[in-house]
């Protein structure tokens, strides 16, 4: 059983910064896909970026040039360095691990970017 606990979220005002960590424990398996996804009340959760087994990076289009996402294979852990933040990067941030059938979410953390 796969296990994420992510930290990092909280209070900034627009223009700053903030750092996402999540952790996975348990039984991982090799070349899963981490990544972080982002929800807002009465919205579908949305990819903000992913990191692949081989450690290629994408980026939804619009954190492109502001956010950096980073992984450590050996601490099975991610991060998320956002940068420039605005009102609009307010959610609930996820943490993501995939690989094949298997799919598990940390219990997210609140983003909130104040203008």
């Amino acid at each position: 059983q796969v296990q994420l606990v992510e930290s990092g979220g909280g209070l900034v005002q627009a223009g700053g910064s903030l750092r996402l960590s999540c952790a996975a424990s348990g039984s991982i398996p090799s070349l899963a896909a981490m990544g972080w996804y982002r929800q807002t009340p009465g919205k579908q959760r949305e990819l903000v970026a992913v990191i692949s087994g081989r450690g290629s990076p994408n980026y939804a289009d619009s954190v492109k040039g502001r956010f950096t996402i980073s992984r450590d294979y050996a601490k099975n852990t991610v991060s998320l360095q956002m940068n420039s933040l605005k009102s609009e990067d307010t959610a609930v941030y996820y943490c993501n691990l995939a690989r094949g059938y298997l799919e598990v979410w940390g219990q997210g953390t609140l983003v909130t970017v104040s203008s």
